[in-house]
């Protein structure tokens, strides 16, 4: 049954691959299909896809050994923190470890993916338009295209700032910022790495806040920061606790984030990761403020009064997740909310699953590698996903969860704890598992 059943994966990048590898391994026919000419995603620096958002001096934010997938490890000279050439290499040794490559169809974008069946009487058959104008037919599709490829604008910034406006999702180089008076909008990882690259050459730095933020160091006592913390992310320590044993911890290395010039955090927001912006800040290199009120040509008004000339604005203002090859009856993407089952699944639609279309607070690899045995278990009938009804029950007490604990920002109704994820993962398995039994 396996080996007849043919498994379609949009992507070549991390959750791509690691897909590929589970469902290869299940003895399925599997076909990956990759818009560019490389493996790694958004970790190939200036992929010929496009879709990358990486820059030069981007560092991941977790330890390699957080990192690594469990059954791979980086080469012996690795970087602690690795770099994005470090994962690129780490990828493609990953595609090659498992014979992944030949299953690879390069240059060869997704169109259009449209069922061939009608729900619960027949099996599913998906068919997927491809950019050659070959169509060709799928049992299961795995869209791993990620959310990270198209920039979120706030409306008036392109259009009313006068000087160079760029979103951080073009930024590659700090050469290009030489010189320039910077404003840079946001406090997320990108942001905070971009206002460190261009701090050191530029007259002026500005970075704009508008929340609260915790910003955890790279090292503690010499160690990197996630393993230390890693060993306290479990399921039998209370979510309440593993918080404040973090921000403990965050305090001992950089002290109260409103002495920096940051808001108090009312709200729950993605953690940031960062080895130099506290020094930065420091040595006022950065100034930190709150709002921009008013954009007048090069002139930006900010909350506190002021008002100052800048050359560029930085944009470091998030991603609005695209699914440009599924139709929007079988998907609904409103106010930027995948609403899935257990991030993955699409009630109604059996088939069809997505993987990496999540925020979380540790490294991505891990969670993919969970994601796709979850998904291996059903295409394989050890376990039966839920009732359509159970389904959207379960996503709208998710939904609740997010909802109660985080601000509420269009990067936030994808954000996930993985340790309540994976532990829900956990159990929806053994309770799918009975089910199948069952039947």
């Amino acid at each position: 049954m396996a080996a007849r059943k043919r498994i379609a994966v949009i992507g070549a990048g991390a959750a791509g691959l690691s897909a590929a590898k589970y469902m290869a391994a299940a003895g399925f026919n599997v076909t990956v299909f990759e818009l560019g000419s490389e493996i790694g995603g958004m970790w190939c620096y200036r992929n010929d896809n496009g879709l990358s958002s990486a820059y030069r001096t981007l560092h991941i934010n977790t330890s390699r050994s957080v990192t690594r997938f469990h059954d791979l490890d980086f080469d012996a000279d690795v970087q602690a923190f690795p770099d994005h050439w470090d994962m690129h290499r780490y990828l493609v040794k990953y595609a090659r470890h498992f014979d992944l490559e030949r299953l690879i169809r390069f240059r060869t974008a997704v169109v259009d993916a449209r069922p061939q069946f009608s729900p619960g009487r027949e099996a599913p058959v998906w068919e997927l338009e491809l950019s050659d104008g070959t169509t060709a037919r799928f049992d299961t599709v795995i869209a791993a295209t990620g959310h990270l490829s198209e920039p979120l604008h706030v409306a008036g910034f392109r259009d009313d700032f006068a000087g160079t406006y760029v979103h951080a999702h073009d930024y590659k180089e700090p050469e290009d910022f030489v010189g320039q008076r910077i404003c840079v909008v946001g406090v997320g990882n990108s942001a905070c790495d971009i206002a460190s690259d261009v701090c050191v050459t530029a007259p002026r730095c500005v970075l704009v806040a508008r929340s609260g933020v915790i910003i955890l160091p790279k090292l503690f006592c010499g160690r990197p920061f996630t393993d230390i913390t890693r060993k306290i992310q479990r399921s039998w320590i209370p979510a309440r606790l593993r918080r404040r044993l973090t921000a403990a911890l965050t305090w001992l290395v950089h002290g109260d984030m409103a002495r920096l010039g940051f808001r108090p955090m009312r709200e729950r927001v993605h953690t940031t990761s960062n080895g130099t912006i506290v020094t930065d800040i420091a040595y006022r290199r950065i100034e930190v403020k709150h709002e921009i009120t008013a954009i007048d040509g090069h002139r930006l008004s900010f909350s506190d009064g002021t008002a100052e000339d800048f050359d560029t604005l930085i944009a470091a203002t998030g991603y609005r997740i695209t699914l440009d090859y599924i139709a929007r009856d079988i998907v609904p993407l409103e106010d930027n909310r995948l609403r899935l089952y257990k991030r993955m699944a699409q009630p109604g639609w059996p088939g069809l699953y997505f993987m990496g279309f999540f925020n979380t607070d540790t490294a991505l690899n891990m969670v993919f590698e969970h994601q796709a045995r979850w998904i291996g278990e059903i295409e394989t009938g050890v376990a039966v996903l839920p009732a359509e009804a159970e389904m959207w029950r379960d996503i709208e007490a998710q939904e609740a969860w997010v909802a109660g604990r985080f601000k509420d920002t269009p990067r936030h109704t994808i954000e996930e704890e993985h340790v309540p994820y994976l532990s829900a993962l956990a159990k929806s398995l053994r309770v799918m598992r009975r089910h199948a039994r069952r039947a």
